[in-house]
């Protein structure tokens, strides 16, 4: 089997947090990265949602806990560690039924010895996190059931919505969220780029990269000429919910990595970019 190339490719990276690795495996692939951080990860040690929900967790005042990120879990032991009551939050965490997203935060739960009462199916959705629930609870669902629901960067109302559907009573539990990044200056750079046609490919890697991508051409007022140029570029996204992003945007997504993974996303967008790319731009 040929191995999977870029040609020389010019790649647009929009991660922040693992953008060196990524930009490896492009350069590995025989690509050209370029990398523009679309999003800054802030924590949030002294959210007083964060503070209240640890001591409930502690108290018992929960049924359930839903961790959706392994930052976010290990965020929300850094605000129980900041009160004195890491240990008990643990042990509290033990007795509870704990549901997981995916494979990060069920890594977090491994290292404190703690088996997940649920684990969402990959592609690690919140549809696929509701639907495991479903699998796991039958006709009972989660009537009356209080849920604390660690969240990520900004609120998923689908997730809550879902939840509070099934007879859920639901406490967000946000342990940082998104902004763009302190220099917008490359990624500023890239939208320009973008608009001018410079990039051949571009690897999305969470839907706030889509969000924030937008959100600086529109103030540039590239909005439309963006969503032309990613109509002329090869768009990779790691997942349905980036996807699904993208296209509530009007840009059509050319490949989603399978499994959602960081490494399986590049080696996709090589082996196939050549020839999504010539398909387009014919």
């Amino acid at each position: 089997m040929a191995t999977p190339s870029f040609g020389g490719q010019r790649v647009l990276i929009l991660e922040s947090r693992r953008a060196k690795e990524l930009a490896a495996l492009v350069t590995t692939y025989g690509g050209q990265p370029v990398s523009a951080p679309a999003l800054r990860e802030i924590p949030l040690e002294q959210s007083a949602e964060a503070r209240t929900a640890a001591a409930d967790v502690v108290a018992g005042r929960f049924d359930v806990v839903v961790l959706l990120t392994g930052v976010g879990t290990r965020a929300w032991l850094d605000v129980a560690a900041h009160d004195g009551v890491r240990d008990a939050f643990v042990a509290a965490l033990s007795r509870l039924r704990v549901a997981v997203r995916g494979p990060k935060p069920h890594a977090v739960l491994r290292e404190l010895q703690i088996q997940p009462w649920v684990a969402a199916p990959e592609p690690n959705t919140w549809r696929d996190l509701l639907s495991a629930l479903d699998q796991k609870v039958g006709e009972e669902g989660l009537r009356e059931q209080r849920i604390a629901l660690q969240e990520y960067g900004a609120s998923n109302p689908e997730l809550i919505a879902g939840l509070e559907a099934r007879g859920a009573s639901v406490t967000r539990v946000p342990v940082y969220r998104w902004a763009l990044p302190e220099d917008t200056g490359p990624l500023r750079a890239a939208v320009g780029a973008i608009a001018r046609g410079e990039f051949e490919a571009v690897l999305f890697t969470t839907a706030t990269q889509a969000v924030h991508l937008f959100q600086i051409a529109e103030e540039m007022a590239l909005a439309a000429e963006v969503t032309t140029g990613l109509g002329r570029m090869v768009v990779a996204s790691i997942g349905p919910t980036t996807t699904d992003e993208l296209r509530e945007r009007g840009v059509k997504v050319d490949l989603e990595a399978s499994p959602p993974k960081m490494g399986v996303l590049a080696r996709e967008a090589a082996d196939r970019g050549a020839a999504l790319l010539a398909s387009k731009r014919t």
